[in-house]
């Protein structure tokens, strides 16, 4: 044996065989498997054994994940799981984790082809979104890193704004602007960054979960005589709640006459610029200063995988390059090859991600993937029709993209109640696995429909079986 490697590498490839072979056969059977169920007490104690003093067989303790992990895992890659917005994954996106886990590359920088992937990958980003090529920008653990990091970079490209880097914060009353539909990371990044959460302003949305732009422009200038400093504005790209976005060509403009960066938080959403029909309803998007989305979501990519795009590379640097003396970059050797990722983000040690994206792209292509976006979209309407067709159903919202928010009409006094257990109760059937959100104040049973393995006949088995467990609650609160 040498260090830490087995005695027996044929043993370890027939485990390996063995373990690929049984997730492959695992994706190809999901329709089998419930979507979701809880893990027994009993389990979870198993799993709670104390720091191991003396090794194991990697066979024993892969029989352990087999029983204990496989079957309760979230369920985000069966085409039932409609919580959330979870990307499902791919079998190639599979074999690519394994792959980067065997050359175990930290991309935080240096001369080695793992980076020069990363770049190409920011490159195919850009393309999507509509950035010029030569943009900045960095893979991330999701688009709460990516708005954080937009939200820094935003904040130091205000005139002195670099000596916050030193200084901190300190008097400066820097505000931003959001929607009252934006995601909470917003919000939070304020928070963490030391702007506070209260300097980021949120402005009223419209009956489309749209940010009104009146009030926008009022809350800017009422700041500004107040003596605080705008700097950014925030647009969405695919509301957390009803996938509604903003109008972002105007934001853009707005942004442009003020002077403000402009910001666009397309998590999901931004990724319906992968198709022809729709990628009109992002429009502006292409203007932005900087861009967050998510690869493991739309892109089906595993997780995880992030994305923030910096128009001008050049702030992006300026707001997180280092100097150290062991980070020094030299004329030639492995040292090369700057600028370095660590330069563009917090992160200086940093896994291969972009390679999971490199192959999903590579294997699929943009045009079909963008057909897989659409298809969702069309999939959501199709359940939306069935909600508005169906008597014993209300839609709550406008289905935009791919998010339907709706609820089960019944004779009890708390609907929002009735409509949140029988959410769980289909949850615990292992059938579908759908998410509630609040709509106007209503409790709203949350379909999004991101899964490029569902089908048609998927949705119209999750309402069949919430309107079953509907009735099998009414008939039991009847009889109690």
């Amino acid at each position: 044996m040498s260090g830490l490697d087995p005695d027996n590498w044929d043993a370890l490839r027939q485990l390996g065989h063995r373990m690929l072979d049984d997730m492959i056969d695992r994706l190809s059977h999901l329709r089998e498997q419930p979507v979701w169920q809880p893990m027994p007490d009993g389990l979870r104690q198993e799993l709670r054994t104390g720091l191991p003093d003396g090794p194991s067989a990697p066979e024993d303790l892969y029989a352990r994940f087999q029983q204990l992990v496989v079957p309760y895992a979230t369920g985000n890659v069966h085409p039932g799981f409609m919580g959330w917005v979870h990307g499902g994954g791919t079998a190639v996106g599979m074999l690519s984790e394994l792959l980067a886990g065997g050359l175990n590359a930290n991309c935080g920088g240096r001369d080695h082809a793992p980076i020069e992937v990363e770049r190409e990958v920011i490159r195919w980003a850009a393309q999507i979104c509509g950035f010029p090529t030569d943009c900045s920008g960095l893979l991330v653990t999701g688009s709460s890193m990516a708005n954080m990091i937009a939200v820094i970079t935003a904040s130091r490209a205000v005139p002195d704004g670099l000596a916050m880097r030193h200084a901190g914060v300190g008097t400066r009353r820097l505000t931003g602007y959001a929607a009252a539909s934006a995601h909470g990371c917003i919000s939070r990044a304020f928070d963490l960054t030391g702007l506070g959460s209260d300097a980021l302003r949120i402005i009223p949305v419209d009956r489309n979960n749209r940010m009104i732009l009146p009030e926008l422009e009022k809350a800017i200038a009422r700041d500004r005589a107040a003596g605080y400093e705008p700097f950014m504005i925030v647009g969405t790209a695919g509301t957390v709640d009803t996938g509604s976005i903003d109008d972002l060509d105007q934001l853009a403009s707005i942004a442009a006459r003020e002077k403000l960066w402009f910001h666009v938080d397309g998590a999901f959403g931004a990724l319906a610029a992968l198709s022809a029909d729709l990628r009109p309803m992002l429009r502006g998007m292409e203007r932005a200063d900087s861009i967050a989305f998510d690869f493991h979501k739309w892109a089906q990519v595993q997780y995880d995988a992030g994305c923030i795009l910096v128009r001008d590379p050049t702030l992006q640097a300026a707001a997180f390059a280092q100097s150290r003396s062991y980070l020094a970059r030299e004329d030639r050797g492995l040292a090369t090859n700057g600028p370095w990722f660590c330069d563009l983000g917090p992160d200086l040690s940093r896994g291969f991600r972009a390679l999971k994206v490199w192959m999903t792209l590579g294997t699929y292509g943009a045009q079909r993937m963008g057909e897989m976006v659409a298809g969702c979209c069309a999939i959501a309407r199709h359940l939306a029709r069935l909600v508005e067709e169906n008597p014993r159903t209300e839609l709550l919202a406008p289905v935009t993209l791919n998010i339907v928010c709706f609820r089960v009409l019944a004779p009890v006094d708390d609907l929002d109640h009735f409509n949140g257990e029988i959410v769980k109760d289909l949850h615990e059937s292992g059938v579908a696995a759908p998410s509630t959100t609040m709509i106007h104040g209503q409790k709203a049973v949350r379909a999004a429909i991101v899964n490029h393995r569902t089908v048609e006949a998927d949705v119209d088995r999750m309402l069949e079986k919430l309107l079953e467990l509907a009735d099998a609650r009414l008939a039991r609160e009847k009889q109690g």
